[in-house]
């Protein structure tokens, strides 16, 4: 019993460094019009605009930046999950690796 608690604190341990980890850990994802930065914890930083609002197309604009944001995400789910997976995944809790 004592031996599934240590392994539950380490565990503990283990997610609280990985969640400070991704909560500091920077990813850009940009294209022509818009450029995103967003952390591995899924907190967008930044939204920058390449040119002037004034001289784009609106639609094109919203259109950028959706799909700009959605591919941070994306990439912040992947760096997330390769992270998580470097620290052993959830089924290492409780000794089901």
């Amino acid at each position: 019993m004592f031996d599934k608690m240590k392994e539950l604190m380490e565990m503990k341990r283990k997610m609280e460094e990985l969640k400070r980890e991704l909560d500091s850990l920077e990813l850009v994802t940009e294209d022509s019009l818009v450029k995103i930065t967003i952390t591995a914890a899924q907190e967008v930083k930044k939204v920058e605009l390449k040119s002037e609002p004034a001289s784009m197309d609106k639609a094109k604009l919203e259109e950028a930046i959706a799909d700009t944001v959605n591919r941070a995400v994306k990439q912040s789910q992947k760096t997330a999950a390769e992270r998580m997976h470097k620290l052993g995944g959830l089924g290492a809790l409780g000794g089901q690796a």
